[in-house]
């Protein structure tokens, strides 16, 4: 594994895999009465958050915890950055004080990494989603919850996801998640299409490893996992279509839509989901839709992240479970 991880296109078939496969051994110990290992036990990890969140900030804390790391929590409302201070600056501060990794979301496209290049900081760096570009964790858990679904618990083990058919609907042009998702599932060899509004359609996606198309209905048929993106108008300054309900028409998923998709494809959404607009409240608490599972397989994914860069190569819990032998 690499010192940072900043963007999913920096991972390769074998880094996925592997992260993929160390998040199954955490998984296990969230079936357990005590959900601790004593992995990061003396270091102390920063999240560094400088946009709203819940599930990501929340899931990173619980890897942490869970990984018996010392958790510090930052965020830019009531601190120094609303008077003005600078990254720089901030980052200086967290070195001052000794930290050992910092999980970093920030609105500008490219400050984890400008913070993990620059010099200002001597810890690991993790993106937890930088403006419209990158948002590795995110990728890495859908990967991991399609596997699972997709392929099996057990007998997705070493396996990435070659063949899969996976679809991606809605504000791509906004949409850290889809970037991230095309270059993950690239990697990993699945089939990646994209489905938006022309307007939604960023400027060079020809470029990208994946097939665009504008008719949901003609590409749901033969996908076995389609993730519904929500329309980010935080982020938008202009009108990129008519109405929401002409969006939701075209592009929303709905029960007969997901009754076209093949019986044992999936919906996914990385969150918030914004019901009645890119998917319906039957699609949301169907069987087949992944939204909470997500949630859980993130706090495992994120626990393989902060073990890997900080903790060694060697079987997480294998290990763990050889020192409690020891202590016996």
């Amino acid at each position: 594994m690499q010192r940072h991880l900043i963007s999913a296109a920096d991972l390769t078939r074998d880094d996925a895999v592997l992260i993929l496969d160390t998040a199954e051994e955490m998984a296990r110990v969230a079936d357990r009465p005590i959900k601790k290992l004593p992995t990061l036990r003396g270091r102390t990890v920063v999240n560094l958050f400088f946009e709203d969140s819940t599930r990501t900030r929340i899931s990173f804390e619980a890897a942490e915890k869970r990984l018996s790391a010392d958790v510090i929590n930052f965020t830019a409302k009531g601190s120094s950055v609303s008077k003005g201070e600078s990254l720089k600056d901030t980052a200086q501060t967290l070195e001052a004080m000794g930290v050992d990794a910092v999980v970093i979301r920030h609105g500008a496209s490219g400050a984890p990494y400008r913070l993990a290049t620059s010099g200002w900081i001597d810890a690991a760096v993790i993106n937890a989603g930088d403006g419209t570009h990158q948002h590795p964790t995110q990728a890495l858990l859908d990967a991991f919850t399609m596997r699972r679904r997709l392929i099996g618990r057990d007998a997705g083990l070493g396996e990435d996801l070659s063949g899969k058919r996976i679809t991606l609907v809605g504000d791509v042009l906004h949409s850290r998640v889809a970037r991230s998702n095309v270059d993950l599932l690239h990697t990993l060899g699945a089939h990646v299409t994209l489905v938006a509004p022309p307007t939604l359609v960023p400027v060079g996606v020809e470029s990208w490893p994946c097939e665009v198309s504008y008719d949901l209905d003609a590409v749901l048929p033969k996908s076995d996992a389609v993730m519904m993106l929500r329309v980010q108008r935080e982020r938008m300054n202009a009108a990129f279509f008519p109405t929401e309900r002409e969006y939701s028409r075209r592009y929303g998923l709905d029960g007969d839509r997901m009754a076209r998709m093949p019986e044992h494809a999936i919906v996914m959404h990385p969150g918030p989901m914004v019901r009645g607009m890119e998917i319906t409240a039957e699609v949301a608490d169907s069987p087949r839709c992944t939204v909470v599972e997500q949630v859980a397989n993130g706090v495992s994914i994120r626990m393989a992240v902060l073990y890997l860069l900080l903790g060694g190569n060697e079987p997480a819990v294998s290990h763990a479970r050889a020192n409690a032998s020891e202590e016996k």
